[in-house]
């Protein structure tokens, strides 16, 4: 009966692909107030609601006919950084462009537009032999995905790229075209879009102006291309309107977006690894970089603008783990899990024939996540060397390109084929924005130190061999010599030699005999051996989880929705307020005067004057909501959201937009794992302050005109 009470609570809580909406869902919906039918949510044809949503590292939508584009002032952030100096600091000032010359381009800004779904699973599963190893089924299931792809991309100036769904229960084929043409419009001040930055990050009461607003350029003929003076706004098929009626408590929120990871499917074993291993050592590892680079920013204004986007994620990333390991903890997450499913093994032992098919897989996947354990530590500064250290990151690419141009195209690793030239390239140049190479050299000091703790049996012997270099030289001065030869002699630290040995030969390439990438080779030895390891892991559970999970199905009698990987995804929920906890209840929207009594004048709660002033003049014009007697400014909905979907639009039940989502509730931060519907909630910008923002503080006329606000 427990477990009984304990699915039926969850049964409408999913992040569903948008050609699995069914008349079922529909109905749901209809009840809460959806006046939509299903093609103008999703037309197969590329129509509907979905058409206007992009993907832009996170999630954006567009909001005119002219190719404008709204998202989340974090979501901006990287592309504001970039075209920003200690000089002209429009992370801290904001950026309007008065008309669309003045529309700042960002090289390396791209947005995805989805324009098909297709489902290809018997098509991959068809390369799967009976008899094959993990590692043949990881290698067959890979070499059939690029096939469907290559054959995919022939069909017009398009990209495309295959997902499995649930360990490979079902696969995707995702057709869409890449605009690399965005131009930044109009992102309010810091004090405005980030206002209570870390403190408030994740938390509710929330007082955020988080909404930023870029543009989509193609070129004459209406096709994507690079940045040029002769492209023109990109025309999308559909745009939506603004409503500015505002939300009420139990209003219907329909949001579409790109969701990076959900662990709905995860089993006890991996929910295990995650406590005991993964978020804390995440979270040190944050810690201790966001100290390394918040003394350089400290004590260089350039530094500190370069470093702003880094730091940034870092912080962010630091507060979600903290509170996704705190949750599991103290929602007793693991025995929960232990507990279903040892009830779905039970159940299976009442069918012969289920308990037959079904009961050997979990005991399989317990094995293969013993045995991932002997290397998780070393996996874990392999991994984030790369991404603490941008030097080294550069290096093992370059490195890892030289080894794979050597292939033919189909024989390479994903991400590392003919098509994949231009972004690589791309990133080579735009990097440079945000590289200070002494803040990197400590960084990569502390993960080499970190690296030399390991254990015996996880031992990285790039690393052990630079001690071994100089026998009786005490270690610190042994890195000390090695950091100083590796950034001193190197030349990555130049874009343009950068792109130089892009086009080398592998043998071209070694024989410059730069330090770093000397280093990289060796590292990618070892990373070799691990990702070999890594595709065995996901061979195997590709070829166990597909089938455990149809057993729990027959349990559950019922569909499993797969776990968001990236792709784009359609929930409902409503306007909603909540509990955190005993006497405690949080209304459903936040005002404009809890804004005023944040403010301090200090960072992060430093409202700019120009609001204050309007603020004092009571100037709020159409904007206060009847509810509060007052300017909205955050509103929650029990959505379900995670990593990704920031940005995503909120719509109401006739298709406009409400708001943007932009953050989940601390207390809830475990619902990528279990969504708790009494707990779980996302926090939204109403529309109507940045609305608001726009015409009373920033005078952005000429945004809001190009708007279809429907009053």
């Amino acid at each position: 009966l427990f477990f009984s009470f304990f699915l039926a609570a969850r049964a409408d809580e999913g992040m569903f692909l948008l050609n699995k909406i069914d008349q079922s869902l529909m109905g749901k919906m209809k009840k809460m107030g959806l006046e939509l039918s299903l093609e103008q949510i999703y037309g197969p044809q590329g129509t509907g609601l979905w058409s206007a949503v992009l993907n832009l590292g996170a999630t954006a939508s567009f909001v005119s006919s002219k190719g404008l584009i709204v998202t989340n002032h974090h979501v901006a952030f990287g592309a504001v950084q970039r075209i920003s100096t200690a000089q002209k600091n429009y992370i801290e000032t904001g950026f309007l462009a008065r008309s669309m010359e003045e529309e700042a381009p960002v090289p390396g800004t791209e947005a995805s537009l989805l324009l098909s779904i297709e489902e290809v699973t018997k098509d991959v599963l068809s390369a799967v032999k009976k008899g094959m190893t993990d590692y043949e089924r990881y290698l067959a299931i890979e070499s059939k995905t690029k096939e469907i792809v290559k054959n995919a991309e022939k069909k017009g100036r398009v990209e495309c790229e295959v997902r499995g769904m649930n360990y490979g229960m079902e696969y995707y084929l995702f057709t869409f075209i890449r605009l690399k043409d965005i131009r930044i419009v109009y992102v309010p001040a810091r004090s405005i879009g980030e206002y209570g930055g870390e403190v408030d990050n994740w938390m509710w009461p929330r007082h955020t102006g988080d909404f930023a607003f870029l543009r989509a350029y193609v070129g004459p003929d209406g096709k994507p291309a690079e940045y040029s003076k002769n492209n023109v706004p990109y025309q999308p098929k559909t745009y939506l309107k603004i409503s500015a009626k505002g939300v009420k408590d139990g209003d219907l929120a329909l949001i579409i977006g790109y969701p990076g990871r959900t662990y709905q499917r995860l089993t006890s074993f991996g929910i295990e690894e995650d406590i005991d291993f993964r978020y804390a050592f995440q979270i040190q590892t944050a810690k201790d970089l966001i100290q390394i680079f918040e003394d350089f920013s400290a004590k260089d204004k350039d530094a500190e603008v370069k470093l702003a986007s880094l730091v940034k994620g870092l912080y962010n990333g630091l507060k979600n783990n903290q509170g996704m390991l705190e949750g599991l903890v103290k929602a007793n997450l693991l025995q929960k899990k232990r507990a279903e499913e040892k009830a779905s093994l039970d159940f299976l032992k009442t069918n012969p024939e289920l308990e037959k098919k079904y009961s050997s897989q979990l005991s399989q996947v317990e094995a293969l996540y013993q045995e991932s354990k002997k290397n998780r530590a070393k996996n874990a500064i392999l991994g984030w060397i790369g991404r603490g250290s941008q030097m080294t990151s550069l290096a093992l690419m370059l490195n890892k390109w030289s080894i794979e141009k050597e292939k033919k195209d189909m024989e390479r690793e994903p991400g590392y084929q003919e098509r994949d030239i231009p972004r690589a390239e791309q990133r080579l140049k735009v990097v440079q924005r945000s590289l200070v190479p002494t803040a990197d050299k400590k960084a990569l000091e502390y993960f080499l130190k970190k690296a030399l703790s390991l254990p015996e049996g996880q031992k990285i012997k790039a690393v052990e061999d630079i001690i071994k270099q100089q026998p009786g030289v005490p270690q610190d001065q042994v890195i000390a010599n090695f950091l100083e030869k590796l950034y001193g002699e190197t030349k990555l630290g130049s874009s343009e030699e950068r792109v130089k040995m892009f086009q080398l030969s592998r043998k071209e390439l070694l024989s410059l005999g730069d330090p770093f990438i000397q280093f990289a080779s060796e590292l990618e030895k070892e990373r070799e051996a691990l990702n070999l390891k890594g595709k065995e892991f996901s061979g195997a559970l590709s070829r166990l989880m597909p089938v455990y999970l149809e057993g729990v199905e027959a349990w559950k009698r019922t569909k499993l929705y797969p776990d968001a990987n990236g792709t784009l995804r359609f929930n409902y929920g409503k306007v909603k307020g909540y509990s955190p906890r005993d006497a405690v209840w949080y209304r459903y929207l936040t005002s404009l005067s809890g804004v005023i009594e944040k403010n301090t004048g200090k960072e992060p709660f430093n409202n700019p004057e120009r609001l204050i002033e309007v603020y004092k003049k009571k100037d709020f014009g159409t904007y206060v909501d009847k509810t509060i007697n007052d300017v909205p400014v955050n509103f929650l909905t029990d959505n379900h959201c995670t990593g990704g979907n920031s940005g995503s639009p909120v719509i109401n039940g006739k298709g406009e937009l409400i708001g943007l989502l932009f953050d989940g509730n601390y207390e809830a931060m475990y619902s990528d794992y279990y969504f708790d519907p009494d707990l779980t909630r996302s926090i939204n910008v109403d529309i109507r302050y940045v609305l608001f923002i726009a015409e009373k503080v920033d005078k952005a006329l000429n945004v809001l005109e190009e708007l279809t606000i429907v009053k």
